[in-house]
C-alpha cells in the first residue's frame, strides 16, 4: 500500500510482541527491512519471527539491547546500520507498566517505569537524530505514546507521567529539527488485545467495563496500531509532524457524554 517503505530501514524498539510485532509484520507486508529489538535472548521464537518477516515480503534481523542502556542503544543503531547500510525510521515502542497506588509507589518502580517509557524513547531519538543528521537523511521517527498522555490514571501515575513527558518530548524534537526535514510523531493507542492485557481482557466482566468506555464499543488490535505507524512512517504523512495520532475507539472523547448524557 506504502511503496515509498520498501527497502527503508526501520528499527522497532520491544517489537517481539504485542503492538510491536504487529508493527514489525506490516512493514515486513510494505517490504522493508526490520531490525526486531528485544531485552533478552528469545531463542526460536525469535528466529521464527524473523523467517516469518521474511515471508511477508520483507527483511529482518534481531538486535538484543536495553532501551534503558546508552550503550546498548548505540550498539542498535551500530548493528542496524553494519547490517543493512542505513536506517530510515525508529519506531520507540518498548514499554512497561504496574499497577500501585501512588502512596505506595516505591522509588524503585518509578525510576523502573520512567527509564524505560521515557529515557529510553529519549535515548532512541537521540541516536536517531544524531545518525539523521550526520548522513543528511530525511529521518522519521515515531513515539509509542498512550491515551494517557491526556486521560489520568490513578494507581499508574508512573505510567501516566511518562507518557505525558513523551507528549512533550516528541512535539520539541519535531519542532527543533523539522528544519532539517526529520519528522518525529507519536501514536496514543488506547485500550488493545495485547498480551501486557490478556489477562484482564480475559475476564468477561472487565472486558465489559473497558468497552463501556469506548464508544466505538470494541477493544482495539495490534494490528489497527500498526496501520497508523506505516501511515507516518510513509510519505503518505510528510507534512505532519509533532502530532499524537490517537486511536482509542474514541476512548478521549468523554464517553460519559455519550447519547446526550451530563
Amino acid at each position: 500500500m506504502f511503496t515509498d517503505l520498501e527497502g527503508k530501514v526501520v528499527i522497532i524498539t520491544g517489537s517481539t510482541t504485542g503492538i510491536g510485532k504487529a508493527c514489525a509484520q506490516r512493514f515486513a507486508k510494505e517490504k522493508a527491512k526490520v531490525v526486531i529489538n528485544y531485552r533478552s535472548e528469545k531463542g526460536n521464537d525469535l528466529e521464527e519471527l524473523l523467517q516469518e518477516l521474511r515471508d511477508l515480503g520483507g527483511d529482518a534481523i534481531g538486535v538484543q539491547a536495553d532501551v534503558t542502556k546508552e550503550e546498548d542503544v548505540k550498539r542498535m543503531v551500530q548493528e542496524t546500520v553494519k547490517t543493512f547500510g542505513t536506517l530510515d525510521i525508529f519506531i520507540n515502542n518498548a514499554g512497561i507498566e504496574n499497577e500501585v497506588p501512588s502512596h505506595e509507589l516505591s522509588l524503585e518502580d518509578w525510576n523502573k517505569v520512567i527509564s524505560t517509557n521515557l529515557t529510553g524513547q529519549f535515548l532512541g531519538c537521540r541516536e536517531a537524530i544524531d545518525y539523521f543528521l550526520k548522513h543528511n537523511i530525511e529521518g522519521n521517527i515515531i513515539n509509542m505514546s498512550s491515551v494517557h498522555e491526556i486521560i489520568p490514571w490513578p494507581h499508574f501515575v508512573h505510567y501516566a507521567a511518562s507518557k505525558g513527558g513523551v507528549k512533550l518530548m516528541t512535539q520539541t524534537l519535531a519542532m527543533e529539527y523539522a528544519p532539517k526535514k526529520i519528522r518525529v510523531n507519536a501514536i496514543g493507542p488506547g485500550a488493545i488485545n495485547t498480551p501486557i492485557n490478556a489477562e484482564k481482557f480475559a475476564d468477561p466482566g472487565k472486558k465489559a467495563d473497558v468497552e463501556k468506555l469506548i464508544p466505538m464499543g470494541y477493544i482495539g488490535e495490534p494490528e489497527e496500531i500498526a496501520s497508523v505507524a506505516v501511515w507516518l512512517a510513509s510519505k503518505e504523512s510528510k507534512y505532519v509532524t509533532g502530532h499524537t495520532l490517537v486511536a482509542d475507539g474514541g476512548m478521549t472523547l468523554y464517553p460519559s457524554f455519550q447519547a446526550g448524557r451530563g
